[in-house]
């Protein structure tokens, strides 16, 4: 007997907790709820279809389980169309990336990757317009290319201040492609200050020093390329750099 009503009590402590806990998932969901209906309510213009708090939980309640079923499947959609950029542009297809790359910004505009993806097709396909259609509008072709990159990375910069690629790929751009080498300093250095053992970024800041005619400066990263890297093609390339840069200041 003893023995019955320990499992008795058991239960009835098991039930009391199983009931505390769903009380507690069903008031969350609620108050979750509300909080949405009152968003879309404050978003909704007068007269909208419902525009009450109570008829949109009404609403939220019998569809709220579909809803949250599409967006957990748009979020794995737009990774699918990253996934397939990254593919496609490891193998070349950087026009067919950037096809991908827009689907999944459609998906989800607020993750900085595929802009920076962007930036980086974008650049490759704008050196490589041949214009094949029409020579004429080979120029037209590049720069609608170059102002896209330009673009993306921006753009995932803003979304991610801390995102040292983007960076990158604007510094090559404004130094190499758009003949723009005072507005690669700034996110150069600042790449630098994130990556600070990147010799390849080096070798693009001094050049885009030497282009404003900071010759001191150029001639300093070299010697800091020369320190930093034991490659010894970098090191020759390094020191003939700067050998040159110290015959201009002279």
């Amino acid at each position: 007997m003893k023995g019955n009503r320990q499992k008795i009590t058991a239960l009835v402590v098991f039930l009391a907790i199983a009931g505390v806990i769903l009380g507690l998932y069903f008031i969350e969901r609620q108050k979750s709820s509300y909080k949405l209906a009152r968003r879309v309510a404050e978003l909704s213009p007068r007269g909208g279809t419902p525009d009450t708090i109570d008829g949109l939980r009404k609403a939220i309640a019998i569809y709220g389980e579909a809803v949250e079923e599409h967006a957990r499947d748009a979020a794995k959609t737009g990774a699918y169309w990253k996934i397939l950029a990254v593919r496609l542009a490891d193998r070349g297809m950087h026009r067919d990336a950037l096809d991908a790359l827009d689907m999944s910004i459609r998906y989800n505009g607020e993750d900085p990757t595929p802009f920076y993806l962007t930036g980086v097709s974008a650049a490759i396909v704008a050196k490589n317009s041949l214009g094949f259609s029409s020579s004429a509008g080979i120029q037209a072709e590049r720069d609608h290319y170059f102002a896209m990159a330009e673009r993306a990375y921006q753009r995932a910069i803003e979304l991610d201040n801390g995102y040292a690629k983007p960076r990158y790929g604007l510094g090559i751009l404004y130094t190499f492609e758009l003949d723009r080498p005072q507005e690669a300093i700034p996110h150069l250095e600042k790449y630098l200050e994130l990556m600070e053992r990147d010799v390849d970024a080096m070798f693009a800041l001094a050049r885009a020093y030497y282009m404003t005619v900071s010759y001191e400066k150029a001639v300093d990263l070299y010697d800091r390329i020369i320190v930093s890297t034991k490659d010894s093609t970098q090191k020759t390339e390094a020191r003939n750099n700067r050998d040159y840069v110290l015959g201009q200041m002279r």
